[in-house]
């Protein structure tokens, strides 16, 4: 299993109809055949300056290869993550196995 997460903040103005288009633009990615445990999230820390969360899991590295190659992701990569994300932080899990 590989959890897929990344912390990002928009250049959008909190609450703007440019925000929530965005957001429902990311969900849209869940549709994506191998997406498991889809969640977008709002950050409640104090401890840094993200605002907001995606989470994802698939089963095997050949399951988030296609989701990364998949046209849908690398088209909104393109034409909504790169113009309208202001910063970010991917971070990509295996379950640790003492």
């Amino acid at each position: 299993m590989i959890r897929h997460t990344v912390a990002f903040r928009l250049k959008h103005a909190p609450g703007s109809n440019a925000e929530r288009d965005f957001l429902t633009a990311a969900c849209e990615l869940a549709k994506i055949e191998g997406v498991q445990k889809f969640e977008c999230l709002r950050q409640t820390s104090v401890k840094n300056s993200f605002t907001f969360g995606l989470s994802m899991e698939f089963a095997d590295a050949a399951a988030y290869a296609f989701y990364s190659d998949h046209p849908e992701h690398t088209a909104f990569v393109k034409e909504r993550w790169i113009p309208e994300v202001e910063d970010f932080m991917e971070l990509d899990y295996t379950a640790h196995k003492p």
